[in-house]
């Protein structure tokens, strides 16, 4: 498994396996505890597995936790996405820095998002599934969002956005967020 420091987001990284192809299709790891292992990351630390799927130009996000956060491993399973991560850690070097990842069930590339960042992702196919490995059991009272077309973040989407949660139409700017992060 290869695996790739993301730069404008420190401390996230880009997993890519290496499939094994042939005339029946291909196998590949989606998950390595040794890989992320190597990186500082503890893959006893994961408690939860959980899958979306979208239509195409669905937006899901920009989420993330308050309190300590929430660290995920995110991969798309079927079809492809753009994903998106916000660094919201006010100590952090990259602070607001940005990555814009296309991910397809062609690499089955996983990202690793650390605790603190913001994420979303954007369905470019028709269905899009996306799993997610996350540290933490979810608590809703500790939710937070950012509107998705948020004009101090800028995210490019690459298709015009539809079908938005309630909660994702809802959500308040980042500058209404106190100090910017949660």
């Amino acid at each position: 498994m290869k695996i790739v420091a993301i730069e404008e987001i420190a401390g996230a990284y880009l997993f890519e396996p290496v499939p094994h192809v042939d005339e029946r299709g291909f196998f590949s790891r989606t998950f390595d505890a040794e890989a992320v292992r190597r990186v500082g990351i503890d893959p006893g630390s994961f408690v939860q597995d959980s899958l979306s799927r979208s239509a195409k130009g669905v937006v899901r996000g920009m989420h993330l936790r308050a309190g300590r956060g929430e660290a995920k491993l995110v991969r798309c399973s079927y079809g492809r996405v753009f994903d998106v991560v916000v660094d919201l850690r006010a100590d952090s070097p990259t602070y607001l820095g940005q990555v814009h990842t296309e991910l397809s069930d062609t690499t089955q590339a996983t990202l690793y998002i650390p605790a603190g960042c913001a994420h979303g992702f954007q369905a470019l196919t028709e269905p899009a599934d996306v799993a997610y490995r996350i540290d933490r059991t979810h608590d809703p009272s500790e939710d937070v969002a950012i509107v998705y077309d948020d004009p101090e973040l800028a995210i490019p989407w690459p298709l015009p956005p539809r079908l938005l949660s309630e909660r994702d139409r809802a959500a308040p700017s980042l500058a209404r967020i106190s100090g910017g992060a949660p």
